[in-house]
């Protein structure tokens, strides 16, 4: 067995003296760039400390910015959902027992340098209830060797702790770290779920601690999705060292490419297990002075269900509503009604993005099938979706045919277990555009997020029309140009004069599709040269709309909201037309980010 790497000590995880954790991913960064000059920046940190509370049918968003959320003794900390789509990292920091964390949703990638949830507190009762971290995290720029990890009990700390109705996946460095001798303390797992988080899902080892009706299991070695996860083999559901006999009832748990389904013992440190009721698939690893104990009600064929109770969304446990019971193993998923029978896979490659959009007959929806991750970036408009992927898998369960397909990058299409030619699914390119001149000298832009090109014949419209990846730049009079594209319209903008515009024959209204003033200013953030991902965001006080100005990408994971920006670039160029100022701006990674002022006219 590997020697265990993922040791912390008690200051490496959280700032005891300081309120926020020191986001040091973007140190300096912009700052040797004197020519952006980012008049106004904050760092959007803040501390929340005492009891918060709010009804159970009701709960509040908080954009993590690298606070950290102090639980003191007596505190209740509940229905937050905590938003990683920033980039930026959260911690909820557990000083004091007798307090209660319930109701919370952690929302996206998390992409911080250590652990979400640290425990360091004296004797008495705490109870985690109802918490979701199932949306995993990635290795990139994380403290320690395996990554970041979701809980982690400090040594010392004398409390007793509950973990009720919670579900985390995908943390490279381990799921719930509870192994550290307490002083007089103890752990106790009802009714949780974990999958595919890297070293362990349930690591304990204290004479007191139990582990009810949970299920965990591994199919993957790639231990943290999205860029710069960890990849290794030793992903154990179970394991059980530095301490006393752990009881294990009524929970199951599988292998994965780790041939162990539960581990006793390690670094020369036993461990004891009375494994009394459940069902496991692979082997018991008993390391040297540990014991396994397998009751009779133990059997070898493990339900992989989710336990009733789990969250299977952050808006779910931060709303304070569980699971009923949804079936998570490798073959099957929360949304496998009968009435949706076929399953649509997209696997994606590390080589780059792949953007995919696809069209069926009957009714769609979100899917976990076959280790996949659940997108809110992803859209569902009717039965039509669209969405990207990179070195993870997205899943739908739909009804009827499959009608349309159009997939861009290097990822693949599975139906129903088989992988299909996009060729074979309606035309590559099923959207049709129509601009018609009004009598009157006409120039116009427009924009689409899949790609285009020109369906007119006419010679003259041809020299008159310039297509730069995804962007029309064209003038007309009287004559009409059609352009077939994939994807969806996201801009149309006239410089001069007007036209009679449809879309797969319906006209529409121009004014509604994107910013119909040409902004004049543009930020580009370069990927291509660097070894890693990088993420960003920033604020501007006027307008901003996405670019393909140098040539660069269209990522449907990119999100501006109102006058802020988040996206990620790797291998790849993200750019953005904006007017007024960058009054904030936020970089973690070593993207090079240029900004041109007046852009248009150079």
């Amino acid at each position: 067995m590997a020697r265990d790497l993922s040791e912390l000590d008690d200051e490496s995880s959280f700032s005891r003296d300081g309120e926020t954790i020191d986001d040091s991913g973007n140190d300096g960064l912009l700052h040797r760039r004197s020519y952006l000059k980012l008049a106004g920046a904050t760092t959007a940190a803040a501390t929340l400390t005492g009891t918060a509370s709010a009804a159970a049918d009701d709960y509040e968003v908080i954009e993590a910015r690298g606070q950290t959320i102090r639980v003191g003794r007596g505190d209740t900390f509940e229905n937050k959902l905590i938003d990683f789509t920033t980039g930026e990292s959260f911690l909820i920091y557990v000083e004091g027992a007798n307090s209660v964390i319930r109701n919370i949703g952690f929302k996206g990638l998390y992409r911080g340098a250590s652990f979400v949830i640290s425990i360091d507190a004296g004797q008495g009762d705490i109870l985690f209830e109802n918490i979701y971290l199932g949306d995993g995290a990635t290795k990139e720029g994380a403290d320690f060797v395996h990554g970041p990890g979701a809980v982690f009990m400090h040594k010392g700390s004398q409390a007793d702790l509950t973990f009720r109705h919670c579900n985390v996946q995908g943390f490279p460095n381990n799921g719930f770290y509870c192994s550290n001798t307490p002083v007089g303390g103890s752990v106790r797992f009802e009714s949780c779920f974990g999958k595919n988080n890297g070293v362990t899902t349930f690591r304990c080892g204290s004479e007191d601690d139990e582990i009810v009706n949970c299920v965990a299991y591994n199919d993957t070695t790639d231990y943290g999705r999205g860029y710069g996860g960890y990849t290794e083999t030793n992903g154990r559901p179970v394991w059980v060292w530095n301490g006393g006999t752990v009881t294990i009832r009524d929970s199951h748990f599988a292998d994965g490419p780790y041939p162990y389904a539960l581990v006793a013992g390690a670094n020369g440190s036993p461990g004891s297990v009375d494994f009394q009721s459940g069902g496991y698939r692979g082997r018991i690893q008993r390391a040297s002075g540990s014991t396994v104990s397998v009751g009779s009600d133990v059997s070898r064929n493990p339900d992989l269900s989710v336990p009733d109770g789990v969250p299977t969304s952050p808006e779910e446990a931060a709303s304070g509503s569980g699971s009923t019971g949804s079936s998570s193993s490798s073959n099957t998923d929360s949304s496998d009604e009968p009435d949706l029978p076929n399953l649509l896979l997209v696997d994606g490659s590390p080589s780059d993005a792949t953007r995919y959009e696809f069209t069926a007959s009957g009714e769609v929806e979100h899917s976990n099938a076959k280790g996949a991750s659940i997108d809110d970036g992803d859209s569902i408009d009717g039965s039509t979706v669209q969405g990207s992927v990179a070195d993870w898998k997205d899943a739908f369960r739909f009804a009827g045919d499959l009608e349309e397909l159009t997939v861009d990058g290097p990822g693949s299409v599975l139906v129903n277990g088989e992988e299909v030619d996009p060729a074979d699914y309606g035309q590559e390119l099923p959207h049709v555009l129509e601009v018609t001149g009004r009598g009157t000298p006409t120039s116009y832009e427009l924009t689409v997020d899949g790609a285009i090109e020109l369906a007119s014949t006419d010679e003259p419209v041809a020299e008159a029309t310039t297509i730069s990846g995804t962007t029309v730049q064209s003038s007309l009079t009287d004559e009409t140009q059609i352009f077939r594209f994939s994807g969806t319209l996201t801009d149309i903008t006239f410089i001069d004069g007007e036209a009679a515009v449809t879309l797969d024959g319906e006209q529409i209204d121009p004014s509604e599709y994107g910013d119909q003033e040409l902004l004049p200013h543009a930020i580009v953030i370069d990927g291509t040269d660097t070894d890693g991902p990088s993420t960003y965001s920033f604020d501007v006080d006027g307008t901003v709309v996405k670019s393909t100005y140098r040539d660069a990408s269209m990522d449907d994971g990119d999100v501006i909201d109102e006058a802020t920006v988040r996206g990620a670039v790797y291998n790849w160029i993200d750019a953005y037309w904006f007017d007024g100022d960058i009054t904030d701006f936020r970089l973690c990674g070593d993207a090079n980010v240029d900004v041109q002022y007046n852009a248009r006219d150079q």
